[in-house]
């Protein structure tokens, strides 16, 4: 799966039925990145200010949606970073169980 996909699947997990209204930012490196701004139920690869900004490999994101990868275990491993509000990371849970869907 590439970043486009990725981002269309994460548009479609996105809904109104998210309860997700932050800005977030995952940062993949070369890789590009992935922008969500649920108040607006908008999901870009665009650069944009976040209200956090999650550093991760594209590859252990793939294992996050598919839930082959605890996203505290890969916090605690360094596996996955966060800067900004953690709390609008803690948050991300549920788009996450909906992407798994």
């Amino acid at each position: 799966m590439d970043l486009a996909a990725v981002t269309e699947r994460v548009r479609s997990a996105l809904g109104a039925s998210s309860g997700f209204d932050k800005k977030v930012k995952f940062d993949f490196g070369s890789v590009g990145k992935l922008f969500i701004d649920g108040a607006a139920g908008k999901v870009s690869n665009e650069d944009g200010a976040a209200d956090a900004t999650v550093s991760v490999d594209f590859d252990d994101f793939l294992k996050l949606a598919q839930g082959q990868l605890d996203p505290m275990m890969a916090f605690m491993s360094g596996k996955l970073k966060v800067a900004g509000d953690m709390g609008v990371a803690m948050k991300l849970q549920t788009l996450f169980a909906n992407l798994k869907a």
